[in-house]
């Protein structure tokens, strides 16, 4: 009797319930946000290595700031330039953004009432 039972509902096949579809479709939706992130990630980083050139004011990983002077591909390494004369050698993966000088807006205002110029950073 309990062959005839199993025999019967192997016949049927596998049935898709509600749960089983949720969970696919779910599943899914990860695996194709997982690829789109990954994409976009990678072209994140195609484009910091296309604005990283030397002369270019760059900031690393751990808050470092000088003028990116060159990048060895080979040995992994770039030399940026800290201050006049002072030049230091880091992992070149270390470089995180290239930094771009935005004037600082100063809202101060001065005696007469009105608001100050907006000075650049120096």
């Amino acid at each position: 009797m309990l062959f005839l039972q199993t025999t019967a509902t192997a016949q049927q096949g596998f049935t898709f319930d509600p749960l089983t579809i949720i969970m696919l479709v779910v599943l899914a939706a990860m695996i194709f946000f997982m690829f789109r992130s990954n994409k976009k990630r990678k072209a994140q980083a195609a484009e910091l290595q296309d604005q990283m050139v030397p002369g270019a004011e760059v900031m690393t990983n751990f808050g470092l700031f000088g003028e990116l002077r060159e990048i060895d591909t080979e040995r992994n390494e770039a030399l940026i330039e800290i201050a006049p004369g002072t030049i230091v050698r880091v992992h070149r993966q270390t470089l995180a953004r290239v930094v771009q000088d935005e004037p600082v807006l100063d809202d101060a205002v001065d005696e007469t009432g009105e608001a100050d110029e907006p000075r650049d950073r120096a």
